[in-house]
């Protein structure tokens, strides 16, 4: 009994063997760290790439929707939406050969309300378009419609949403909300739209003046913003360069006349377009510097614009052939930007596109049909 006793108290005296350790050592963590930080790496451009695909698509929805409206509007009213509700300027051109009155849209006159207020009943925003009054500027909405941001405005790539337009001066004092989609209205500048027009133009007119085609002829595209209060690009209640229209800056080539060749010719019946524009285009992501009204030589403004890929400019010509007035499409998705065509489909145009095929898509009057690839 003792011994089975003294045996058994040995047993639990006796010493155990050591116990393995558990776990990671150090070296070990780090291996399997580095190997996540890899994985991590290989697998988000992926998913960046999954998500601006999907930004993308609801960019295009967005664009054929708003075309959609357009036609519906179109079919309701016998006309297609005015670039915007804008005066109408009867100039002189004065040259060797003759002396020519035409028409000019004079941005900085008239309601300035733009088409995308025209439309807003076609893209389910009823409620916004009865808080506008038409019989007022833009300026001078007291509901302040024009500081609302429309969903279907906004393409998610560029972040516009929360994004204004203010200035003290240029909108009294209101702020105007941001958008990311503006209709063409010229081939050559935004004040000669009456002149060499583009399908959404500041006097309205029927599908049936679209000589080339509704399915040829690009209506819309993107552009984006700035987070800048002071740069009126993407505000899309206003119809003005980048705000909600654009122009590409191709200009017109005259026919020849007795023989002899000009330089300007309002007279013209089709618009044609000029090789000397070729590499001075409002190409998009790129071409000319963008005229907008408070863009000061070498002020921070225009130093984030530039760094942006937004280049700008103060605009401070005449209305007119001899001025200057356009934008360029923009846009955050890689190498191009949506656009959409007046029957309503949309093409993805290359940031390198061919200079004249993009000219005679945007025209309606070029007295040429063509199949242009995007």
């Amino acid at each position: 009994m003792v011994c089975v006793n003294y045996q058994s108290k040995c047993r639990r005296c006796a010493p155990q063997p050591a116990a393995e350790s558990a776990g990671f050592s150090l070296v070990e963590l780090l291996v399997v760290i580095a190997m996540i930080g890899v994985l991590i790496s290989l697998l988000l451009p992926a998913v960046q790439a999954a998500r601006e695909a999907a930004r993308r698509i609801q960019c295009t929805n967005n664009l054929k929707q708003i075309g959609l409206a357009t036609l519906s509007y179109e079919s309701v009213h016998g006309v297609l939406p005015r670039s915007g509700r804008l005066a109408t300027d009867e100039l002189t051109f004065v040259s060797s050969e003759n002396e020519v009155v035409y028409a000019a849209s004079n941005h900085q006159q008239g309601t300035q309300i733009s088409w995308a207020v025209e439309i807003l009943p076609y893209v389910e925003q009823q409620n916004l378009y009865d808080a506008f009054d038409l019989t007022q500027t833009a300026f001078e909405q007291a509901s302040e419609a024009q500081a609302t941001f429309v969903t279907g405005y906004l393409c998610p790539s560029d972040q516009a949403y929360g994004r204004y337009f203010v200035d003290e001066e240029l909108t009294l004092g209101k702020r105007f909300a941001k958008g990311n989609y503006a209709a063409y209205v010229s081939p050559f500048h935004i004040d000669l739209q009456l002149l060499y027009p583009g399908a959404i133009i500041a006097t309205g007119q029927p599908i049936s003046r679209v000589e080339d085609g509704s399915s040829q002829t690009i209506a819309f595209s993107e552009v984006r913003t700035l987070e800048v209060e002071q740069d009126e690009r993407g505000a899309w209640v206003l119809p003005w360069a980048g705000s909600s229209v654009l122009s590409f800056d191709m200009h017109h080539k005259c026919s020849p006349l007795d023989g002899q060749s000009r330089t300007n010719c309002p007279d013209d019946q089709f618009f044609r377009a000029n090789p000397i524009s070729l590499g001075q285009t409002q190409a998009p992501n790129g071409g000319l510097n963008d005229t907008i009204h408070l863009c000061q030589d070498g002020s921070p403004h225009q130093q984030l614009a530039d760094l942006q890929g937004m280049s700008c400019t103060k605009w401070r010509w005449p209305i007119g052939i001899t001025g200057y007035y356009s934008a360029a499409p923009r846009s955050r998705h890689p190498g191009g930007v949506q656009v959409a065509y007046l029957d309503g489909h949309t093409g993805f145009l290359n940031d390198d596109v061919d200079e004249f095929s993009m000219a005679y898509r945007i025209s309606i009057n070029d007295g040429q049909i063509g199949d242009y690839d995007d």
